[in-house]
């Protein structure tokens, strides 16, 4: 998969564009110890708190696969407990190790922190498959499943548009304020509202009827918004 995504890159480069990795390290058949003392002999072990000592190793680990072989960056965590955090002495160290392989340039901290916004990535990819229903694809036909998949992005960014701009801060009318909307929340709030055209007065207008003046509110935020970027 490594290997798959340097090739990616490398097409991507020759195309002028630019696109990187970052995947989490599966470390289950590592020697810990033999970290440890790697992380020692590079004088990167910092203690924290009184027995605990962690530290950060940013290495190229050559990688063959097949007849090829790639330089690949790792990023490694590597955290030693001789003292939990309750204070108990421990008998046998208790080693921890966390790594990440990427193609960033970015520094070991700041890869750490990206990878820590992974969760956000999930939540919308559910939004993507539980919320448009696409969870199962349509057709077998691949180019079918293409032009579905267009579409939904297309209504995805449509809607997650529609959110930002009208169900966020005081014209919210759920009750809690966020910094975006689910697309389940959008719909719900915004797009399954009844409403119905009226012609008086040489005018268009748009009915919603009674009680439902947060709903209006948040169609006219949205249409200001709109208007503002593409004038009429």
């Amino acid at each position: 998969l490594l290997f798959a995504k340097a090739a990616e890159r490398e097409r991507w480069a020759a195309l002028g564009r630019s696109f990187d990795y970052l995947t989490k390290w599966n470390p289950r058949k590592q020697d810990k110890a033999s970290w440890v003392e790697q992380a020692e002999a590079l004088d990167a072990l910092v203690e924290s708190r009184p027995g605990k000592r962690s530290g950060l190793l940013d290495l190229q680990i050559e990688r063959a696969w097949g007849k090829t072989r790639r330089t690949l960056r790792l990023v490694v965590r590597v955290t030693e407990r001789t003292i939990d955090k309750r204070g108990q002495h421990l008998l046998v160290p208790l080693v921890e190790l966390e790594g990440w392989w990427t193609s960033l340039t970015a520094s070991p901290q700041e890869v750490i922190e990206l990878y820590k916004h992974h969760g956000t990535h999930e939540q919308f990819h559910s939004e993507l498959k539980s919320d448009l229903d696409l969870e199962r694809l349509p057709s077998g036909k691949f180019d079918t499943n293409d032009a579905i998949l267009h579409l939904a992005g297309f209504a995805y960014n449509c809607l997650r548009l529609v959110g930002q701009l009208g169900l966020t801060g005081t014209l919210s009318p759920v009750r809690h304020p966020a910094k975006r909307r689910r697309l389940k929340t959008v719909l719900q709030e915004v797009m399954y509202r009844a409403a119905q055209f009226i012609t008086h007065a040489r005018r268009v207008l748009l009915d919603f009827g009674r009680g439902v003046e947060a709903h209006v509110r948040v169609f006219d935020a949205v249409q200001a918004h709109l208007c503002k970027l593409v004038p009429i």
